[in-house]
């Protein structure tokens, strides 16, 4: 199965001389991206050449001088003038010093030579990616698949337009509404990882989301250093079950008995691994405002639940609002950018989910709401008149009447 946006978006970036840097959680799609674009230089004619860095003997070569990369190629040098090589590597975090090497490779050669990297952890691209690199890179993240993408992984591509149509009509019910809808359940259950989406039954699914979590969030857990496993995989489980919540480091390390930098640094190494997101508040003219603790959301939904050992069907489970937030957390981030997005919440509990900054005080609001019925336009006055200029919508999964405030799907 193709991811056709990113696949167009990364193709479209190979006539660049910077190089393509492709990041996202493990097991999300990468290494099935970048050979599909190996493909697509085959077709064209071009020269290319796939490595992986977890080859311990390719890793050993570059690690004595970047150069030595050229030992499993062809040097640029060696060219002809009006080709250009295209050098695939995988997990290029695993190199000693992936900044310097990718640096040198771009300094000499940038005019015949074009690299398009993967990387699983973001911990090692943010530490190690120093800005000697700055206008030599251009880095793209790979989401775990949105819900567009599952209905085309499941081969449905009609009901994935007819998808598409529902976002437009607020109270669309064609054809297939049940049948999306049903999907959708499944999908806020199991989320979006590939293997995760293609695999038949239920019970299968469920074991391949408990070898995300036992295995490679391990292995990210390993390679960051963490020295109390057990602790972080409890913090792991503590973040799932309050997904959507403020996050206070130090009630979780009271909690964990744990220190509060410790609790602070295994939360950094979640949200460079793509295990979580912190979303940030927003403040702007109220004095009561809250501004520091940060309301945490998991990458996929599917990794959450596996987290909390909790695969009920959707319509049964008590903590059906924040899977849907989660949801739209996610899909909110992928269509406006992590930076522009955040919550509001004053001392006194007034809340509005999420917040889009589009402008100086101006932007979106969105609440979200399992069942509009619960949604109460008249509880969200302060927010209104204090940003006039943010237009308010509730997003419900269950549309059942008319607002005066429009109701919407994402």
């Amino acid at each position: 199965m193709k991811r056709v946006e990113a696949l167009q978006t990364l193709q479209a970036h190979l006539g660049k001389p910077q190089h393509s840097i492709l990041i996202g959680p493990r097991q999300v799609g990468k290494t099935t991206l970048v050979k599909q674009l190996a493909e697509i230089l085959e077709q064209q004619g071009e020269t290319w050449y796939f490595l992986t860095f977890e080859d311990p003997a390719i890793l050993d070569a570059i690690n004595q001088h970047p150069e030595n990369i050229f030992n499993y190629t062809m040097l640029p040098s060696a060219m002809p003038v009006e080709k250009k090589l295209y050098l695939i590597i995988d997990e290029v975090q695993y190199a000693a010093n992936p900044s310097n090497f990718l640096k040198l490779l771009y300094d000499k050669y940038a005019a015949q030579l074009k690299v398009i990297a993967t990387g699983s952890s973001a911990f090692y691209i943010d530490k190690n990616f120093k800005d000697s690199l700055a206008g030599r890179k251009k880095v793209f993240e790979l989401f775990p698949l949105s819900f567009h993408e599952f209905l085309q992984f499941k081969e449905e591509d009609k009901l994935s337009e007819e998808w598409l149509e529902m976002q437009r009509r607020e109270k669309y019910q064609g054809p297939n509404r049940i049948k999306i809808d049903l999907l959708f359940d499944e999908y806020l259950i199991y989320g979006g990882y590939p293997e995760v989406v293609l695999a038949r039954t239920e019970k299968e699914k469920q074991e391949i989301l408990k070898e995300l979590v036992s295995s490679y969030m391990k292995k990210d857990a390993l390679e960051a250093g963490v020295r109390e496993e057990q602790k972080f995989f409890q913090l792991a489980r503590l973040l799932a079950n309050q997904a959507g919540n403020m996050v206070n480091s130090h009630e979780l390390g009271n909690t964990l008995k744990m220190a509060g930098p410790t609790v602070d640094n295994y939360i950094y190494i979640m949200q460079k691994s793509f295990i979580i997101n912190l979303l940030t508040p927003f403040y702007g003219n109220l004095r009561k405002e809250l501004t520091k603790m940060p309301k945490v959301y998991f990458s996929d939904n599917g990794l959450r639940n596996a987290l909390t050992n909790s695969f009920n069907r959707f319509i049964d489970r008590p903590d059906k609002g924040e899977l849907l937030e989660n949801y739209v957390y996610n899909r909110l981030r992928k269509l406006y950018g992590v930076d522009n997005l955040h919550y509001w919440r004053t001392a006194d509990g007034n809340e509005v989910d999420f917040i889009v900054e589009q402008g100086i005080k101006q932007g979106l609001a969105y609440e979200v709401k399992y069942n509009d019925n619960a949604f109460k336009p008249n509880k969200y006055h302060k927010f209104t008149e204090g940003y006039p200029d943010f237009n308010l919508y509730c997003i419900s999964a269950a549309v059942s009447k008319e607002h005066t405030v429009e109701i919407i799907r994402l």
